[in-house]
């Protein structure tokens, strides 16, 4: 594919994270779902958020509640004789108590401090201790100008060629049969927890051994993540750790069983250390999809492991990540 076709596609993207963008900026009082702005964006509710973050470099629900915040900050400055409930409600918070305490968290001052300062000085002190990261510099700069909108084509693409610089990938595009599966889920918190990753597979090995399921190399062992972790709260995300079986296989207990849809799928090819596997999500979802002329579909997302990395001379993990996809 020509550069030029690569950079129309990620345009598409560009466009609509910013027609999104827009929305929101267009919308900070209402109340704002994920359905609602993936419909704007047209892309799966399922994928959107990811993509989002991928992009943006900033949560969804972070971009929201920072914007929020930016416009709530300006106000306080430009609009004295509006008072702080009031404008606590104009950008969308729905207590006081509750706009205070992100207030607070972001800004590292109270709102009533905010809007008394001396000045700029006072203000960029608390700036600069706060946990916000980027907020109004100036009095009377418009918030926005921090967003994503404004981001142009050369820091996206700095950004990208340092992403892809850390991680070696490789994307191909292809129709995969459906899988049957045995599978262990778990409900909970997993990010970086790979002692619970080894139990889960230690439990289906056993299982699996003791009726002499496993038949290398045909066996494969993967991972289904059926929730965004930037979506849904750690104690109830869910992930089902597999290894593939015949059809016909019996389960019970807490061993289930499903079958993995077929169909075209983008296959990302990493190999990558264990704390890089966050990387390696977004470098498919925020470097290779935007210019790939796909767009994510409904199927849930899965890693499928390819080697030991205990036998591998860095400690390497060989995993493909597959990702379900349909013509933009």
């Amino acid at each position: 594919m020509s550069d030029h076709k690569k950079k129309m596609l990620r345009e598409e993207y560009i466009s609509r994270i910013n027609k999104v963008v827009d929305y929101i900026g267009d919308n900070l009082g209402a109340q704002l779902t994920l359905t609602q702005l993936a419909q704007v964006a047209n892309f799966s509710p399922y994928h959107f958020h990811r993509i989002f973050s991928s992009m943006v470099g900033e949560s969804l629900s972070q971009y929201i509640q920072r914007l929020r915040l930016e416009k709530a900050a300006y106000s306080l400055l430009a609009n004295p004789r509006k008072s702080i409930i009031e404008i606590a409600f104009e950008y969308g918070f729905t207590t006081p108590s509750s706009f205070a305490r992100a207030f607070k968290r972001a800004f590292n001052a109270s709102a009533s401090q905010w809007r008394s300062s001396s000045g700029y000085s006072d203000r960029k002190k608390w700036i600069d201790q706060s946990n916000l990261g980027q907020a109004i510099h100036n009095h009377g700069k418009d918030s926005s100008d921090f967003g994503f909108y404004n981001t142009d084509a050369r820091k996206i693409q700095d950004r990208r060629n340092r992403s892809m610089a850390n991680l070696s990938m490789k994307v191909e595009v292809k129709d995969v049969p459906e899988k049957h599966v045995a599978y262990i889920r778990h409900t909970g918190p997993y990010k970086g927890d790979s002692a619970l990753f080894a139990s889960l597979f230690g439990k289906l090995d056993k299982w699996a051994s003791a009726r002499d399921l496993i038949k290398p190399p045909d066996t494969q062992l993967l991972t289904i993540y059926h929730d965004s972790p930037d979506i849904t709260d750690e104690n109830k995300l869910r992930i089902s750790v597999c290894l593939t079986v015949p059809e016909d296989t019996a389960v019970s207990g807490e061993v289930g069983k499903m079958t993995i849809p077929g169909g075209k799928y983008a296959i990302g090819h990493f190999e990558i250390s264990v704390d890089q596997y966050g990387e390696a999500w977004d470098a498919l979802f925020g470097d290779w999809l935007p210019e790939s002329g796909y767009q994510p579909d409904d199927r849930p997302c899965y890693e499928l492991y390819i080697n030991d990395p205990d036998e591998h001379p860095e400690k390497k993990h060989l995993v493909d990540i597959y990702l379900g996809v349909k013509p933009l």
